[in-house]
């Protein structure tokens, strides 16, 4: 299959072919036919499968048909590293087209935004965060806008987004075409494609497909051991290309970073307290070869689009396995095949099965000599001394206590806290939820 079935001008198949793009992947095939016909869609598929293309490429034929100068395709995006890549993608294949388009996020500068609004912008590829606070202050509107993107929405939901998207939404015309794309497809999400798609086209790329390259081993580990563990792995195995690891928290991600720069390796973090420069360096460091191995939270599992990665570790295993089908991801691209390796605690048993079940197989054990999961649940002892003074310390307090003093009753304060649970939804009107970064 060849993309000149879709017909588009000849520029774009110019800009098909310096891209490097040789035939339509399944998402491809399927989305641009129905994108070009108007219609909506709903599209279940994960980073990897060509997802970006598969909309952009339709939306810049559709745009070069009307006027230019107005917001007329608006793409939204969790991270600033996915709405980037986003934005690198439609430039690439719009060039020589005369369309404009900008990525607009939070950690940067207003003014340049502001100044590509009046020179005339037609895509907009945004974090919902700043966005917001555009149109807040009316620097810019959306009542043009022809074709509405909403990528990586369960992203955008685990992160706390919708009720920004919701208001966002309201600065839309109703008459539009809406395109919805998610890895994984829960009931909030559901629910949305029904609050916001009209008869959508249904697409769905299977979980197992980009798996096919990726050897997947776990390692048995306990906590203490793991950096040693990655070390071991790292100058033991080396391999042809670089190394993603993936951390649970931030200040995991910019620790081990300081301790593989230390043992020698050209390493650096992507986490979320950096600005965007040191960001954006650090990705561009990676993708150039600089920086052989990156540690990184989940704030890049769906946002680098590099195809010499060779490697994932998990160092720490996410909490949902959708999440660990993403992070493993980042390798196997381009027809390569990859490798993901995954430290596994012992809290982190459940997690595996979880992981396995969704694959339908279960992931090889490699055992190392020196390295091995303990039996019982890790605690610190710092942790285990620290609780027995309280309780000693609790103890004294109770028994010196003066005669005649009531002993208060913990139980007798019947006040109710001031913010009692409340039902959620996905557009926040219940119990909020606390918002990434953008």
């Amino acid at each position: 299959m060849s993309f000149k079935q879709f017909q588009f001008i000849a520029q774009i198949n110019t800009n098909i072919n310096n891209c490097g793009y040789e035939h339509p992947t399944p998402i491809q095939e399927k989305a641009i036919p129905e994108i070009m016909r108007g219609r909506d869609i709903l599209g279940l598929a994960q980073t990897g499968t060509g997802k970006t293309a598969a909309f952009a490429l339709p939306i810049i034929q559709q745009l070069l048909k009307t006027s230019r100068g107005n917001i007329r395709a608006l793409i939204l995006a969790p991270t600033r590293e996915l709405a980037e890549q986003i934005n690198t993608s439609f430039k690439e294949l719009a060039a020589d087209t005369g369309l404009q388009s900008i990525a607009v996020y939070g950690g940067v500068g207003k003014n340049p935004q502001l100044e590509a609004f009046k020179r005339g912008v037609d895509i907009l590829v945004a974090c919902p965060g700043r966005l917001l606070d555009h149109l807040n202050n009316h620097d810019l509107q959306l009542n043009t806008i022809e074709t509405l993107v909403l990528d990586e929405a369960d992203q955008m939901f685990d992160m706390g987004f919708f009720p920004d998207i919701r208001r966002i939404l309201k600065h839309l015309p109703k008459k539009r075409q809406t395109l919805l794309f998610s890895a994984t497809m829960p009931a909030d999400i559901r629910k949305l494609a029904e609050e916001t798609l009209t008869n959508p086209g249904e697409i769905r790329i299977k979980m197992e497909q980009p798996l096919d390259l990726i050897t997947q081993a776990l390692y048995p580990v306990s906590k203490r051991q793991k950096s040693a563990l990655l070390l071991h792995i790292l100058k033991e195995n080396p391999t042809d290309g670089s190394t993603l690891i993936f951390t649970r928290t931030k200040y995991g991600a910019k620790n081990l970073a300081k301790k593989l720069i230390k043992a020698g390796f050209s390493a650096s973090a992507l986490q979320g307290n950096m600005s965007q420069n040191q960001r954006q360096n650090a990705i561009n460091g990676f993708r150039d070869g600089k920086y052989t191995v990156l540690v990184a939270t989940d704030i890049a599992a769906r946002g680098i689009d590099i195809s010499r990665v060779a490697q994932v570790v998990n160092f720490d295993l996410p909490s949902t396995a959708e999440a660990y089908t993403h992070r493993i991801g980042r390798t196997g691209r381009a027809q390569r095949s990859g490798h993901a390796v995954s430290f596994m605690c012992y809290d982190d048993q459940a997690m595996v099965k979880a992981i396995e079940r969704l694959q339908g197989e279960s992931i090889k054990r490699i055992s190392i000599d020196g390295f091995a999961m303990e039996e019982a649940n890790e605690q610190p002892p710092k942790q285990k001394k620290f609780q027995s003074n309280a309780r000693r310390k609790s103890s004294k307090k109770s028994t010196s206590q003066p005669s005649g003093r009531r002993k208060k009753n913990p139980e007798s304060n019947t006040s109710k806290s001031p913010h009692p649970k409340r039902s959620s939804n996905i557009f926040g009107l219940g119990q909020k939820t606390k918002k990434s970064s953008s």
